[in-house]
C-alpha cells in the first residue's frame, strides 16, 4: 500500500510540476547583450526540482511533457520545442543523476554546477545545428550575425554566436535556476515526497 501511495504521489507531483513548467514557459524575458528575439524563461526550474525529488528520469519526463504541451501553440513547427527539450533534458538529467548518487547539499550543488555546464554545451549544439538554421529561414545569416554583433562586437560568425552568447548565457540560466532550486527545495520536498524525505 505504501509503495502504491508513493507511486501515486510521484505521478501527481510530476504532473503538477509539468503544469507549472508549461506556464513558466510563457513568462519570457530578454537575454542580456542579445537581440530582442533571443529570450529566456525559467521553465526548467520545476523539472530540476522534480529530478531532485523523484529522480533524473522524472525530470526529463517533466521536460518532455512541458514541450509536448507547448506544441499546441508552437511558432517553430516543433523545432524550438525539440531544442528546448534537449537543453533542459541535459540539465536535469546531469544534475539529477549526480544528486541521486548521494543526496547531500554538497552533491546537489555539484550536480547543479555540472548540469548548468551540460545545459550550456547542449545549448551550443542546439543553437548551431537547430535554432540558428531555423532563424536563417527568416533572416539572412549576415543579418543574423550583425544583430548579435550590435551587442557583442567580437561576434563575426555563427560559431561566435554559439561560443559568446548561447553557451555562456545558458550556463548562467542553469546557475540561476540552480540557485532558486537550492533555496527552495528543502521547503518543497515534504510537499512533493510526503514524510518519506531523503
Amino acid at each position: 500500500m505504501k509503495r502504491s501511495n508513493r507511486k501515486l504521489r510521484t505521478l501527481v507531483g510530476a504532473a503538477m510540476l509539468s503544469a507549472v513548467a508549461f506556464v513558466l514557459a510563457f513568462l519570457e524575458f530578454p537575454v542580456p547583450l542579445s537581440p530582442p528575439f533571443a529570450r529566456m524563461d525559467l521553465s526548467d526550474l520545476p523539472a530540476l526540482i522534480g529530478a531532485f525529488a523523484y529522480g533524473p528520469l522524472w525530470g526529463v519526463l517533466i521536460e518532455l511533457i512541458k514541450n509536448a504541451l507547448q506544441l499546441t501553440s508552437t511558432a517553430t513547427g516543433g523545432v524550438g520545442e525539440l531544442a528546448n527539450f534537449l537543453m533542459g533534458a541535459a540539465f536535469v538529467l546531469t544534475a539529477g543523476a549526480i544528486y541521486r548518487f548521494h543526496k547531500t547539499k554538497k552533491t546537489a550543488l555539484l550536480g547543479c554546477l555540472a548540469g548548468s555546464l551540460a545545459m550550456g554545451i547542449a545549448a551550443a549544439l542546439a543553437n548551431y545545428f537547430i535554432l540558428l538554421p531555423l532563424f536563417e529561414q527568416f533572416m539572412p545569416l549576415d543579418q543574423l550575425i550583425a544583430s548579435f554583433e550590435a551587442f557583442i562586437p567580437f561576434i563575426h560568425s555563427k560559431r561566435d554566436i554559439v561560443l559568446y552568447n548561447a553557451l555562456p548565457f545558458n550556463v548562467l540560466k542553469g546557475l540561476a535556476i540552480s540557485l532558486i532550486t537550492m533555496l527552495s527545495y528543502k521547503s518543497l520536498r515534504p510537499i512533493l515526497k510526503g514524510r518519506e524525505t531523503t
